[in-house]
């Protein structure tokens, strides 16, 4: 049976079968029937059909562990300014439920097995296994799963990760450029991960480069931006080309005619890619927007756009959204751009904000290059005058304890007792990118 789920098709459906057996001579109730064609699409009854068919339009619950809605919940509080009580009611609301507590009884019947899981749930797992003949089935037999949202908005396309599910979406039918609740589409995601296949692969299939997700000026380039992504971002054009989206392209001339410009600090409204930064509002603050660039030119290493913008009045040691440049570099891994920095006035040892709220306060840039995992930035900041014996002020761990807590233990070996002097060979990282190419480094 394939076609797309309708309750009015479904109940002529259920009548024509009773009118057939009938008519053989059979005795049949009409309850029955629709109890028999319920189980044939896999329902428990035919109340569970109907209510499922109903909700198509709505959200589909799709993890059986209630701590996902909670974390959704909590997001969504975030995201809307809200307080948790009236978030989890509208995510209650956005499933076809009348509470949390309704939405929380459905979802624990699901995890007991007092409810089978629906279409939607087995489309679900068959993506998260990459079980490309399994959603083929299901697709077969439910067309409409390829239309239809999961929590957040999510469809079976923004929630596949193996590039052949992808595909395979993209052929039945899927937008490319449909996105979640946040207006998050795949490319996005793309740039999110860097990942360049993906990137290409949307972009085949008719992905737009300049849709917005997270606040104004939210586009795949930016989300790839905001973590110094610098390989996939040759893919993903160039909107919106204000003051920070230039710094880190690295584009030295869209710098220049950019800064002291309204034009600098449009569309910022994007400053986060998820509810696990705190909410902040983005000024227009001439000042703010010239910071904000410094860290986004060090994020990418982008070496020539640093100096250019400390030039034109941007602060070394500014922390405009969790996380001054320094911090961000070395969280990167971007040993030319710490060395700059410094350089230019930047202090090894500031304390600063970083990610969370529950990640980073009083760090230094060491903390985060031992989290990381990036030995070469620890020694060049070991080199640079970093004190890895500050403990940061949310955790009280030093340099050490962050390596050895992310399972860098050799690192956390290195800091727990420094050599007194270190040299450091610079990687030599203009080779290829891994979209292919040579990697441009005219702006350093």
């Amino acid at each position: 049976m394939a076609f797309q789920l309708n309750l009015e098709q479904l109940r002529k459906q259920a009548k024509e079968r009773v009118r057939e057996r009938r008519a053989g001579g059979q005795e049949v109730r009409l309850a029955d029937v629709q109890f028999e064609l319920a189980r044939e699409f896999g329902f428990a009854s035919w109340p569970t059909l109907k209510a499922y068919v109903e909700r198509l339009a709505l959200e589909q619950p799709f993890h059986v562990d209630m701590a996902y809605y909670r974390g959704r919940a909590r997001g969504v509080a975030s995201f809307n300014g809200v307080s948790l009580p009236e978030a989890r009611r509208e995510l209650a609301a956005r499933h076809g439920f009348g509470s949390w507590r309704e939405l929380r009884r459905h979802v624990e019947a699901m995890h007991s097995g007092a409810e089978p899981p629906t279409p939607f749930v087995l489309a679900y797992q068959a993506v998260e296994a990459a079980d490309r003949e399994r959603l083929v089935g299901l697709i077969d037999r439910f067309p409409d799963l390829i239309l239809l949202r999961g929590t957040n908005g999510n469809d079976l396309l923004g929630m596949a990760g193996a590039h052949e599910i992808v595909s395979l979406l993209l052929e039945r039918g899927a937008d490319p450029n449909r996105g979640n609740d946040y207006g998050w589409t795949k490319l996005h995601q793309a740039g999110y991960s860097n990942d360049c296949a993906l990137a290409r692969l949307m972009l085949a299939a008719g992905a737009r480069t300049d849709l917005f997700a997270r606040g104004d000026g939210g586009t795949p380039l930016v989300a790839a931006l905001f973590w110094g992504h610098r390989e996939v971002v040759e893919l993903l054009g160039r909107e919106p080309l204000n003051l920070r989206v230039g710094a880190g392209l690295g584009d030295l001339e869209a710098i220049r005619q950019l800064a002291g410009t309204p034009a600098a600090g449009a569309h910022r409204g994007f400053y986060r890619p998820h509810g696990g930064f705190p909410t902040w509002w983005p000024s227009e603050d001439p000042q703010e927007v010239l910071d904000e660039a410094l860290v986004w030119a060090a994020k990418s290493d982008r070496v020539g756009a640093i100096r250019l913008l400390v030039e034109l009045g941007a602060r070394v040691g500014a922390d405009p959204y969790r996380g001054t440049a320094l911090t961000w570099a070395a969280a990167k891994g971007r040993v030319q751009s710490v060395r700059a920095l410094v350089e230019l006035g930047a202090e090894p040892n500031q304390r600063g904000t970083f990610g969370g709220l529950d990640h980073g306060e009083g760090v230094t840039a060491i903390h985060l290059a031992s989290q990381a995992g990036e030995r070469e930035t620890v020694l060049t900041l070991l080199e640079l005058g970093a004190d890895p014996l500050i403990v940061d002020n949310l955790h009280g761990g030093a340099a050490r304890d962050w390596a050895s807590y992310s399972g860098h233990e050799d690192l956390a070996d290195l800091l727990r007792s420094p050599p007194p002097e270190i040299e450091v060979q610079l990687a030599d990282d203009g080779g290829a990118t891994a979209c292919g190419g040579p990697q441009d480094r005219d702006d350093i």
